[in-house]
């Protein structure tokens, strides 16, 4: 890891450190905060003892990180106005990941502190939305523009969407067990309590195969919490790297001459799509590029500051092939070169998915999906070392300080204590609702998905909710979203005074 700083004078390794202790805390953060999801059914229900419960969730948080895929990742980062990330190295980039960064911990450390289970993704979000529109009011651009607005609806709706699915499906799984399970006396256990088992059978441990599901899905939970939340930390850390410590990081040096072929066909492909579909584009991309074909020159003398234009995407092209011209290894590359080359990369990306097509066939929808997807191949990446200590950080902030929030979901939620059932129905929705959520792309609340399953089981099986409790949920989602862009913005606002 010492290849980090070389070539990085004192100053900018300090802020390479402290900006990568600030990742691996909010990630850290994250974990215990978000434990309470994956421990409190198992051990109110006396599945598991406390200890050994929050050793399984640590456990299998940092298989789910490490084994959940990129896609969250980058989903979180697209959400940043387009010119920050293709000049992320620039100071502005780097008080934006800062201001970031700091909002969520401040806001997640406060709702932790008084036990609510708010959610760090939506805190993220805001964070991130704060950043996008100050960065627009700043610099008099427009604020439609600074955020990328169809992934942010889409992530808006995923995370308004998936509490409902939570508490529905997990209120119909605990209707069905009490409506075509409970046909006879022993199998009725299930919808006791631990007091109430107590009572009758004296014991307070479910029954076998109750306790083995409740184990179960507490791992799934655990799995799918680590493949989404885990992945928001390793977009960040990629984030910082490229902006502080760009020589190794703003493309995989590790690519391969097949890897960096792949890009070459996917460039030269969308040239030709374009070119075929010129008559349906004269509003949106100019098929004549205005600047010479292959101009290494050109290529080397843009600004500093490089902003992508949708009217230029067939010259952005050309100078994109000008650099994968021949090229086999990004070793070839200087350290500008490479910089550029991400740049113009992400641009053409972004270009294709923003030039209306109208009447796109559903093979070309198809096509253009898979040359995006290799359009990024080699500079939306990860490196295992950085996977690992994300994983390594969420996994141990599980292991502690997950009390607070446990209690206020398996006592505080609804009116009567928590039955097996309502365990097992809550972990089991929230188990599948989140992996699919991971293996989709989506970026989703855990806490939300969770509580929101807790809820709705206590609501279909006659007990209730406890108002205040739900209220406090509800006030801390509602204030999440403004009070982390409010956070982000003045810190943005007053990082940027000092650079």
């Amino acid at each position: 890891m010492l290849h980090l700083f070389t070539g990085l004078d004192f100053d900018t390794s300090l802020m390479l450190i402290l900006a990568l202790l600030f990742v691996l805390f909010y990630e850290a953060i994250n974990g215990f905060h978000d434990t309470a999801n994956a421990v409190a059914t198992v051990i109110y229900t006396r599945a598991m003892h406390s200890q050994l419960a929050v050793i399984m969730a640590g456990l299998f948080n940092f298989l789910g990180v490490m084994l959940g895929g990129l896609s969250v990742a980058y989903a979180i980062v697209h959400l940043l106005p387009t010119d920050l990330l293709l000049n992320v190295s620039s100071a502005h980039g780097l008080a934006m990941v800062f201001s970031m960064l700091l909002a969520a911990i401040i806001w997640n450390l406060s709702t932790w502190y008084f036990g609510l289970p708010a959610s760090s993704s939506h805190t993220l979000i805001g964070a991130i939305i704060g950043v996008g529109l100050t960065n627009a009011l700043m610099n008099n651009t427009s604020i439609v523009d600074a955020l990328n607005v169809p992934k942010m609806i889409g992530i808006f709706l995923s995370l308004l969407i998936s509490p409902l699915v939570g508490m529905l499906a997990a209120g119909l799984i605990v209707f069905a067990l009490r409506r075509y399970w409970c046909t006879t006396k022993k199998r009725q256990r299930i919808h006791m309590t631990p007091a109430e088992r107590e009572k009758v059978d004296g014991k307070r441990k479910p029954p076998f195969w109750t306790r083995i599901t409740l184990i179960l899905s507490a791992i799934g939970v655990s799995f799918s919490h680590g493949a989404n939340d885990g992945q928001k930390g390793i977009g960040l850390l990629m984030l910082v790297l490229i902006g502080i410590a760009p020589a190794g990081f703003v493309v995989n040096m590790n690519s391969t001459g097949y890897d960096i072929t792949r890009t070459r066909d996917a460039v030269f492909h969308l040239q030709q799509y374009y070119q075929q579909h010129g008559d349906a584009l004269p509003q949106e991309v100019s098929l004549t590029p205005s600047v010479p074909s292959r101009d290494e020159d050109a290529v080397l003398n843009q600004p500093l500051e490089f902003h992508c234009n949708i009217s230029r995407a067939m010259a952005t092209i050309e100078l994109t092939l000008g650099q994968l011209h021949n090229l086999q290894s990004y070793s070839q590359l200087t350290v500008k070169q490479r910089s550029q080359l991400r740049r113009l990369l992400m641009c053409i990306t972004d270009t294709a998915n923003d030039a209306k097509l109208p009447e796109t066939s559903e093979a070309d929808q198809r096509f253009l999906k898979s040359l995006r997807q290799d359009l990024l191949e080699t500079v939306e990446y990860a490196p295992m070392w950085i996977i690992g200590a994300v994983a390594l950080a969420l996994s141990l902030g599980t292991m502690v300080g997950w009390k607070r929030v446990a209690t206020t979901i398996s006592e505080k939620i609804g009116k009567k204590g928590m039955t097996y059932a309502q365990g097992v129905s809550a972990q089991m929705t929230a188990a599948l609702s989140i992996g699919i959520a991971s293996y989709t792309g989506m970026p989703v609340s855990t806490t939300h998905v969770f509580s929101s399953a807790v809820a709705g089981t206590m609501i279909v099986d006659g007990g209730g909710v406890q108002s205040k409790t739900v209220k406090n949920i509800l006030l801390a989602w509602l204030l999440t979203l403004p009070i982390s862009m409010l956070l982000s913005g003045c810190l943005y606002w007053i990082a940027l005074k000092f650079v």
